[in-house]
């Protein structure tokens, strides 16, 4: 691409001079197979998008502080150029805070453990430590704006502010740090269009852009009465929602939201389509909503966007792209272009048991006088187990965990006693008696990504009580997640475990593919395809399968590795022909 100059006026965005209207769609290349990006780009420009948009987790880039790793998935470089080769602009999204339901909201876990600090604000040392990450990314972005020949023509200032803080200093800081880093293109932020959050999230050199899914003729006079003049933009056009373990599928009526798209573009106003494609959360990187109830986001996120999960097209798609038909032109559709077929199907197979999770797995055990969290030892998230020997009578007691976060399941030399839930507010639990050895197992479910509850630690939260004494003396020995799909390949066969342990399946295929594996009976815990991180299941739904893309399969054997902490109540690994994201609230 040639270098180009961007900029606004009191009415319209300009590209060189000439008006441009921005029709963008939010793609989240760290929630899509890398392989997979150029195809979800093509899907957007066939829908007639001009724009590519999307977010940068810190805590996924940024897993210590001082690093800034653009390796596979991460390859933001990489993704940004994929979005100009395909002539399309691109709006990147630098937070340092997401939401996003990703975990944490994108702060990383590291960055939570200074004491004093305060997030989202002008503290000196949380700006010390936003300040590293933005020099590094935006060392990513800076080359690959449109004046350089690139495809980036806006960057967005924190995100959603208004709804947390009113800290204008903050927010000039960020400001600060872009233009001092190379970053010329207009900023933005993004507010919902009431309730003073514009005013709050927002500064007067910055174009004020909304969130917002319906009511547009409302909603953009409202950021009209907040900004005089300058181009009206949606950068968040709600089009669908998320969903958590244990509710339901959400979804939107497509004609409805078309009507609504329709409505904000004949109002001559730019827009973000959030999401065009949701993807997945793979592995361990869901974030949770916490109001009252704990509710951690499923490892789907689809979204109920234009795209589904597999980046195959909806009716949504095709009401969306005839929206913007009336508005923009769009591109011929090619003669193979793709349609929402249903996906191979693998023979079912055997699930072989790998081993329990002790005997295979055991671990480098530390000790602490108090039981610590995940994030006293450094852990982002995953699996933590704790170890105490009690010494108290033959009598049953109660014990108490403090808080757990986020589940807990609790072993008295080696028996299961029971399992504690966040989500369901459980915190004690009564045992047989108050001498032996004490196991407990902590999951992590996910980080808080919006609200006061961002930045908890997570694990146990004490004091740990036995009756009315706190127990003291802990050994911790974390699950070295990351290790346990080769473990579980190299260990001997065994029966299937029936507490925290490894499972494998190997099935066929004649060529990758994609696919949809059955989880409904596969009890509780994480997948694995060939060392390619799937993510959680749970047999509570609303979820009943997990997406295999493409590119993390082969040709011939093919390798499921499962951590499950309750065991499955199938003995066989299935696929299905379609995505089950589960039951809908009608």
């Amino acid at each position: 691409m040639t270098a180009s100059r961007f900029a606004y006026d009191d009415e319209t965005f300009l590209l060189d001079g000439e008006p441009l209207r921005i029709l963008s769609g939010a793609l989240h290349y760290f929630r899509i197979h890398p392989d997979q990006w150029a195809d979800r780009i093509a899907m957007a420009h066939l829908m007639g998008l001009n724009t590519i948009e999307t977010y940068i987790p810190w805590n996924a880039h940024s897993p210590t502080r001082g690093t800034f790793e653009t390796n596979g998935g991460l390859n933001l470089g990489r993704f940004l150029d994929l979005v100009g080769e395909a002539g399309m602009h691109a709006i990147v999204r630098p937070g340092p805070y997401i939401c996003a339901e990703w975990d944490g909201g994108g702060l990383p876990a590291w960055l939570l453990t200074t004491p004093g600090i305060r997030l989202r604000s002008s503290e000196p040392r949380y700006l010390a430590a936003v300040t590293e990450y933005l020099e590094a990314a935006l060392a990513v972005v800076a080359p690959r704006q449109v004046d350089s020949g690139g495809p980036v023509i806006l960057l967005q200032v924190e995100n959603e502010y208004g709804a947390y803080g009113s800290d204008a200093d903050y927010l000039r800081s960020l400001t600060d740090t872009y233009r001092r880093n190379g970053i010329t293109v207009p900023l933005t932020t993004v507010d919902q269009p009431r309730d003073g959050m514009l005013e709050k999230g927002s500064l007067p050199e910055l174009l004020s852009t909304g969130s917002f899914g319906s009511r547009v003729d409302e909603r953009l006079a409202a950021l009209r009465a907040h900004q005089p003049s300058g181009p009206l933009m949606c950068s968040e056009f709600w089009c669908g929602w998320f969903d958590h373990w244990g509710g339901f599928h959400h979804v939107t009526d497509a004609a409805e939201s078309a009507r609504n798209l329709d409505r904000l573009l004949e109002a001559g106003a730019s827009v973000n389509i959030y999401m065009l494609h949701g993807g997945t959360n793979f592995g361990l990187t869901n974030g949770a909503n916490d109001k009252g109830v704990y509710q951690p986001t499923v490892t789907s996120y689809d979204y109920d966007a234009p795209l589904d999960e597999a980046g195959r097209p909806t009716e949504k798609f095709w009401k969306f792209r005839e929206a913007i038909a009336r508005h923009s032109a769009v591109p011929p559709l090619p003669s193979d272009v793709r349609v929402a077929s249903e996906f191979v199907v693998p023979e079912s197979v055997p699930l072989i048991g790998a081993g329990l999770l002790d005997d295979v797995a055991p671990g480098e055990w530390s000790a602490f006088e108090s039981a610590p969290t995940m994030d006293d030892l450094g852990m982002a998230s995953g699996f933590l187990r704790y170890r105490a020997f009690l010494s108290g009578g033959d009598e049953p007691t109660v014990l108490d965990l403090g808080e757990v976060r986020d589940r807990a399941w609790v072993f008295l030399d080696g028996i299961a006693v029971g399992v504690l839930s966040r989500a369901a507010g459980d915190h004690s639990i009564a045992l047989p008696r108050g001498f032996g050895r004490l196991d407990v197992l902590v999951e992590d479910e996910g980080r808080v990504n919006y609200g006061r509850r961002i930045g908890e630690p997570k694990g146990l939260i004490g004091p740990i009580t036995l009756g009315a004494l706190e127990i003291a003396g802990w050994e911790v020995a974390p699950v070295p997640i990351h290790d346990l799909p080769a473990i579980a390949e190299c260990s001997p066969a065994s029966p299937l475990p029936l507490r925290a342990g490894l499972i494998r399946a190997h099935f066929e295929l004649h060529e990758p593919a994609d696919l949809a594996m059955v989880t409904s009976d596969l009890g509780w815990g994480v997948a694995w395809v060939n060392g390619f991180a799937l993510g959680r299941f749970r047999p509570r739904g609303p979820q009943r399968t997990l997406y295999v893309p493409r590119p993390a399969t082969q040709s011939g054997r093919n390798t499921v590795v499962l951590f499950t902490q309750e065991p499955p109540r199938s003995r066989q690994l299935s696929f299905h022909p379609s995505l089950d994201l589960g039951p809908v609230d009608d």
